[in-house]
């Protein structure tokens, strides 16, 4: 759609640099522009940023001359993301909430209600690009390989992106900084916010201590010697290294340890120190249902997937089963795959879609609950 006066977009302002710029962009595009504040968490608490986040974004839109719209959707956000995190949680997986977020509450009711406020188009400060194709919106890494977050919308239903605008795209982070910063924007030297939206800079542990109280068990290396007790298996994730508590172990290497497994039948957490990492790398994933950002494939592909946000696409087979999820062969074998973290797929810079890791094969040998024939069919 071209810029024109009468195209209203509602552009998501988190009260940071980036949906600050976003705004910026699209005004001076010639859009009619409007800014709307969502508030996900009500906890009122010192790490809790969603009243300083509000002001700010009070002042960029008072510095732009936009109106301002305030929702909370705290209780939408609990039923739709968090209640699922913990679920994770409690089943010894490792969730990432962002995703889920992205699908269920921004992309979701944040853009309907963007267009109950009579906007066209909902505008976000994403590190990612759509381009309208025939057959639908297509995704695809912002140019910013830093701070391409694709990854984190892959789970959006597509028709979703027909009303997305991501003017950043094109950008890098030091562009959109030092244009906040030329323009006077009072945010343009805001620290970008880190870690999980509602945990904020507060301690992990003790934050999900406060909703999940997992059963002590043993420390064991991956040979079966006991090495010291966990506190519950929610509180670890595959490749920790810190907050074990293991001392130097008799026979052991002076070495760190690292978490490779979760045995959820023994409630065991399963170590290895860093000459044995080999442990911690999977051949293969597979996954749940898949959300397809394309027309949906069928048989086998070659893709680029990630694991993890950070990640860079690594080669791999992709092949799909008749109940729609996918199993994944890797090229070199990767680190720490984590059941209930994310595979993406990626060709040519284009986000394909993606699914929930839902098992793992260790290239050391087959995981519990994975068929072999599984892998045959990957690496037809």
């Amino acid at each position: 759609m071209s810029p024109s006066s009468t195209t209203r977009v509602i552009v998501g302002l988190s009260g940071g640099v980036d949906s600050a710029v976003a705004a910026l962009l699209l005004r001076d595009a010639g859009y009619d522009v409007q800014g709307l504040f969502m508030s996900n968490w009500d906890e009122d608490d010192d790490y809790c940023t969603t009243a300083r986040d509000y002001q700010d974004a009070r002042s960029v839109a008072a510095d732009l001359n936009i109106v301002l719209h305030r929702v909370n959707f705290a209780d939408e956000y609990r039923a739709q993301v968090f209640s699922h995190f913990l679920d994770d949680y409690r089943a010894g997986r490792t969730p990432n909430p962002d995703v889920l977020c992205n699908r269920e509450i921004k992309f979701g009711r944040c853009l309907d209600y963007a267009l109950r406020l009579g906007g066209q188009l909902f505008a976000t400060g994403h590190y990612a690009r759509c381009v309208a194709l025939e057959d639908g919106a297509a995704l695809y890494q912002g140019r910013d390989a830093g701070k391409d977050q694709s990854y984190f919308l892959h789970s959006v239903a597509r028709r979703r992106f027909e009303r997305a605008l991501f003017p950043l795209g094109e950008m890098l982070k030091s562009e959109v900084r030092e244009l906040a910063r030329m323009r006077g924007l009072p945010v343009h030297d805001k620290p970008d916010s880190t870690g999980i939206c509602f945990i904020g800079e507060r301690p992990f542990a003790q934050f999900l201590g406060r909703y999940l109280h997992g059963s002590p068990g043993p420390i064991e290396s991956a040979d079966g010697r006991l090495l010291g007790q966990h506190r519950g298996l929610p509180f670890y994730t595959l490749g920790q290294r810190a907050g074990l508590a293991i001392g130097g172990a008799r026979g052991c290497a002076q070495q760190p340890w690292y978490v490779a497994h979760k045995d959820n039948v023994r409630n065991a957490l399963i170590v290895v120190q860093r000459h044995e990492q080999q442990r911690l790398e999977a051949d293969a994933v597979a996954t749940g249902e898949l959300n397809w950002l394309c027309a949906p494939p069928t048989g086998s592909f070659d893709a680029e997937v990630k694991l993890r946000y950070r990640q860079p696409g690594q080669p791999a087979r992709v092949a799909i089963r008749e109940d729609g999820s996918a199993w994944i062969g890797f090229a070199t074998p990767q680190r720490a795959a984590t059941p209930g973290q994310y595979a993406v797929f990626y060709q040519h810079g284009r986000c394909l879609g993606g699914g929930v890791i839902e098992r793992v094969r260790l290239a050391s040998g087959l995981a519990p609950g994975v068929d072999a024939r599984e892998d045959a069919a990957a690496h037809r």
